[in-house]
């Protein structure tokens, strides 16, 4: 049997990005609908990102969507910098007067989710061969089948694609109107989520010459840590007691007195490290946010903070084009996007090639020479500040 729905704003992808915007567009009387490929329970279990800019947890704050954060996420003054026997501390407080908290993606979205049942919202889970349809017309659609193996149908005002890397939005726009710029670095990074409490009270971002290192943490009881490996490495060859050595030696243990405290590694995995960028963000009535436009490595934290700057620009435009049929603001949102998304893909690139080895004595020069610039200039600490901590929405 088939079924259509209609709606005003039908959203492929319920990630942080995808139900945030229905969050949003609820709070303003804009009925959507989300339709998900995967299940509840595997979105809420994705292990992805973990530092909140100061705008992000603003916004969440001023949703009704911050109670939890502020009883169990961590604010963090800054971050440390470090490479052979030197450790500095970058004060994003005192430098910019903006925090970053550590609290986790599933924590977000679950948040988000609950949020999402009090409010009824219609959330389609585990669905398949979803197609986008008409999106130069006033009636887009989307299609798919649904776990019941079902055909529908749902027609909208707006689509918008929150759909990542492998989602079908971002293919939507004609390859006559996109334009896409990419960046594959030669590394990638292999993380560890140890259940084991933390060896540092801020993240600590490790130069050294056998490759990156991070310490970072997800709660008073869980670490998170990764290492700079080549790429196509396979992380069950990497035993336990070999990431330890390793991070112990790359982090510093016995640094000063520093110690690395080893524990249970719970999950072991390789990220691949690349950039990409698609513009516009927005052709016809389909509207890209978050990963489905745009990719950065990890490096500085800027992920999940940009969807959330995707969607908050994009929720007042959405409101503004289908409540008052006015189109400004949704005709600025791309090049809108785009400005920090640009700002912030640079940031990431300048912190990955900072602090990663590529292999070639020249670089290793200028990085050290960057590395202390930083740490040691009030204009230098104050602009991986400013960028870190996160620079207004609507930059």
């Amino acid at each position: 049997m088939a079924a259509t729905l209609r709606t005003q704003v039908a959203v492929v992808g319920a990630g942080p990005a995808g139900m945030l915007l229905a969050h949003l567009l609820d709070g303003e009387g804009i009925d959507c609908i989300v339709v998900e490929t995967r299940s509840e329970a595997y979105v809420a279990a994705r292990i992805r990102a973990g530092i909140l800019e100061n705008s992000t947890v603003d916004l969440l704050r001023s949703v009704g969507l911050g109670s939890r954060l502020d009883a169990e996420g961590h604010p963090h003054r800054g971050i440390y910098l470090q490479w052979p026997h030197e450790r500095h501390h970058i004060n994003f407080a005192s430098l910019v007067d903006r925090h970053v908290w550590v609290y986790g993606q599933t924590q977000v979205q679950r948040d988000l989710i609950e949020a999402s049942r009090a409010a009824g919202r219609r959330v389609i889970y585990e669905v398949s061969d979803t197609a986008i349809h008409d999106i130069e017309s006033d009636q887009p659609a989307v299609t798919f089948t649904d776990m019941d193996g079902r055909q529908v149908r749902i027609e909208a005002g707006v689509v918008v694609g929150c759909d990542g890397s492998f989602g079908p939005c971002r293919a939507a726009v004609p390859e006559r109107a996109r334009e896409v710029w990419t960046r594959v670095y030669p590394y990638s990074w292999l993380g560890v989520l140890a259940d084991v409490p933390p060896s540092t009270d801020e993240l600590i971002y490790a130069w050294h010459p056998d490759g990156f290192a991070l310490h970072s943490m997800r709660s008073p009881t869980v670490s998170r840590l990764y290492l700079q490996v080549p790429n196509g490495t396979d992380a069950s060859s990497w035993s336990d007691d070999r990431i330890w050595a390793a991070l112990a030696a790359r982090l510093g243990h016995g640094q000063d007195g520093w110690e690395l405290y080893p524990g249970p590694i719970a999950e072991k995995s390789v990220l691949p490290m690349h950039s990409y960028v698609q513009s516009p963000m927005r052709y016809g009535n389909l509207f890209l946010a978050g990963d489905a436009a745009h990719i950065v490595p990890p490096t500085g934290a800027k992920g999940l903070n940009l969807a959330v700057a995707d969607v908050a620009l994009l929720a007042p435009a959405l409101v503004a084009l289908l409540a008052k049929h006015d189109t400004a603001l949704a005709d600025a949102y791309s090049d809108t996007a785009l400005r920090r998304v640009w700002r912030c893909t640079h940031f990431s690139w300048w912190m990955t090639t900072m602090l990663h080895q590529s292999g070639d004595p020249f670089d290793t020069q200028l990085q050290l020479s960057q590395l202390r610039w930083v740490a040691t200039s009030t204009a230098g600490a104050t602009g991986l500040a400013e960028n870190y901590a996160g620079l207004p929405l609507g930059f």
